[in-house]
């Protein structure tokens, strides 16, 4: 096995020897957790393997604080923490997430409402420039690159180590649901939450708008009896009728990790027969492996949303009467500042301290509509933004109302002079879709 410093020397090697301004992607260990896009550039790059970035290097329990490389899925992390009663303070919704993509993609989940997203609750990243210079970067170090590591996909560097925080954590999960039939009292609920911060997880299920359910979570000593949705059991579907529930808590953190609101198979004899094999992890794996033969049309619609919680009720107005298509996941999320990577008109427009990630899952094509196109659209007229996960369709000068333009060039300047990880822009709005480099 390699030393961390023998990896890192085997990368910053790679990209050495890479001559030219072609572009570059990399290998992992792991399958992206994007949604698949068959005509992506970047299937066909040159690619710098950082497969071995993997390990967890070190928890200290009593400080609290986990170091560990890019390549550590959340289910590994959070085999080894909860062996301290410590968990990430916030565990995105699948297994085979890793830290680094949680980072590079702004990953969030039921703990946002209190802690904000995953890079919130990192304190150092190492980082490797396409020069194959390394650098450590912190919030007192390096701080505007350390800043804009976050949500940029990998375009300003590789994150090869990263440093954060843990929280006490308990064996069980105990969640109560509770039922709202209409939105205007659901979302007064979920502000009276934020406001107290009085639990430990909050997420919910927006089956309908006459059927909107919270789901309110608290670690537990003890369970009567638990439940488990790794099989044939499914999580959004439990939210229609179950009054509370008992979750071991890393079980808990992978309630969806067969399906948000999307699972398959959808029988439960399909589920019974292969349940067990079909997580998100799988299902993307098969759709890289066969991109070429996949549909664009066909891909199911998987948006993540981030609506100013004062803009909800607007939002959903305009939602029902132009898409209305359900259900819907949804997860509230504290701004825990105002993020160097997001343009500073945005914030001057929006001063909301609370979002609400609104997140559709499966939605199938019904007719010639672009509804990723209008949804942009909405979302800039209300100042809200969507993870670039997706299919994205923005203008350029449009991404860059919405994205830090100043910032993201003086940090690629430094860490990507000849564009060999492409620009944010060119990598999610344009080599996605087919088109440029």
């Amino acid at each position: 096995m390699l030393t961390h410093k023998q990896k890192i020397e085997r990368i910053v090697n790679q990209l050495k020897e890479h001559k030219g301004n072609e572009p570059v992607s990399f290998k992992k260990k792991t399958v992206s957790h994007q949604v698949p896009k068959p005509q992506d550039k970047t299937y066909s790059d040159k690619k710098i393997d950082i497969s071995n970035l993997n390990e967890i290097i070190s928890i200290n329990p009593e400080e609290k604080i986990c170091i560990a490389e890019p390549g550590v899925t959340f289910i590994k992390l959070v085999n080894e923490t909860i062996k301290y009663n410590l968990v990430p303070m916030t565990v995105p919704e699948h297994k085979d997430i890793t830290i680094g993509g949680a980072v590079a993609g702004c990953s969030i989940e039921s703990m946002s409402y209190k802690y904000g997203g995953f890079h919130d609750s990192c304190l150092e990243y190492e980082v490797i420039s396409a020069k194959g210079d390394v650098i450590t970067c912190s919030p007192d170090k390096n701080s505007l690159l350390f800043q804009m590591m976050n949500g940029t996909f990998g375009t300003l560097g590789i994150i090869s180590k990263l440093k954060f925080k843990l929280i006490s954590a308990k064996p069980f999960v105990k969640v109560v649901y509770e039922r709202y039939n209409n939105l205007e009292d659901y979302m007064s609920a979920i502000w009276e939450h934020f406001k107290k911060r009085d639990i430990d997880f909050i997420d919910g299920i927006i089956h309908s708008p006459a059927e909107c359910i919270l789901c309110l979570g608290n670690f537990v000593d003890e369970a009567p009896y638990t439940h488990s949705y790794n099989w044939t059991r499914v999580y959004y579907l439990s939210t229609k009728n179950r009054e509370e529930d008992y979750i071991k808590t890393i079980n808990y953190f992978y309630r969806y990790d067969k399906g948000i609101t999307s699972t398959h198979p959808k029988s439960f004899l399909g589920r019974l027969l292969f349940g067990k094999f079909m997580g998100s992890t799988n299902t993307l794996r098969i759709a890289e492996k066969f991109h070429s033969l996949i549909p664009p049309e066909k891909i199911p619609m998987i948006i993540d949303l981030f609506i100013p919680f004062s803009k909800v009720k607007d939002f959903m107005n305009w939602y029902e009467k132009e898409i209305n298509y359900f259900p819907l996941w949804c997860v509230p999320y504290r701004k825990m500042q105002d993020y160097k990577w997001i343009s500073s008109s945005f914030f001057n427009k929006i001063k909301d301290e609370l979002f609400l990630d609104i997140a559709i899952y499966g939605m199938k094509k019904k007719d010639d509509r672009n509804y990723y196109r209008m949804i942009e659209e909405e979302l800039m007229k209300i100042g809200g933004l969507k993870t670039l996960i997706s299919t994205n369709y923005y203008s350029e000068n449009e991404f860059w109302e919405t994205w830090n333009k100043e910032n993201y060039y003086k940090i690629k300047k430094i860490t990507d002079p000849d564009n060999i990880f492409r620009d944010l822009y060119e990598k999610t709005c344009k080599a996605s879709r087919g088109l440029g480099r």
